[in-house]
């Protein structure tokens, strides 16, 4: 499958914000938007001097923004919306809702991993359980009760042992409890729109698929 393989600095560098994807480093001062914070290219300091935005592309740019920060692909993003769709309630907040139950979501919000793309990565090389079996599916929609862990032969491993201090500190969603000991997280609730801090304007992308 297709994956953006490129500088991830330079998709928040497009998107005019930073979207930490890269875990601790957006919050030092490497971090490349500090240092250049206009858009990539040759061109990118003068792209803020050109006409304003169309309708189309303020919503296209959210839709953009959305993918990258939860590291999904379009059409797996389509499918997300049609899935929202079809549920009661708010489309924009399903949406944001579906996303957030991610496996690899699920893990980096117990604080399992620094970034989305890091927690993709190591449910991919399987070293998490969802109640109680072995889940290498980064995009499993998880439920409420659903119990994910750190695998018994994982946590020898020297990632999992230096993070047991540090878990001590995470503050996790309200959604979520945690149990930093056992490196053992359970979803609660489903997510409400306000527990979910992303930058975006879900109302827009609606707009932008019902074109």
């Amino acid at each position: 499958m297709a994956r953006h393989t490129g500088s991830k600095c330079k998709l928040c560098r497009r998107e005019g914000e930073k979207l930490y994807l890269k875990g601790d480093r957006c919050y030092s001062p490497k971090c490349a938007f500090e240092r250049r914070s206009y858009a990539p290219g040759p061109h990118g300091r003068s792209r803020s001097f050109r006409r304003k935005t169309s309708d189309y592309g303020t919503q296209l740019r959210e839709k953009q923004k959305a993918r990258r920060i939860y590291g999904v692909l379009e059409r797996q993003f389509r499918r997300y919306f049609h899935l929202a769709v079809k549920q009661t309630g708010l489309t924009g907040s399903n949406l944001l809702q579906l996303l957030e139950r991610r496996l690899d979501n699920v893990v980096f919000r117990l604080g399992l991993a620094t970034s989305r793309d890091q927690a993709r990565q190591l449910v991919t090389h399987g070293h998490f359980e969802v109640n109680g079996r072995r889940a290498r599916t980064p995009s499993m929609l998880l439920r409420p009760r659903d119990k994910v862990s750190v695998r018994e032969a994982s946590r020898r491993l020297d990632y999992f042992q230096d993070m047991t201090s540090t878990l001590e500190n995470v503050t996790t969603p309200e959604w979520l409890s945690l149990d930093a000991e056992n490196m053992h997280g359970e979803i609660v609730t489903l997510p409400a729109r306000e527990q979910i801090d992303v930058p975006v304007r879900e109302q827009l992308i609606v707009e932008f698929y019902s074109r």
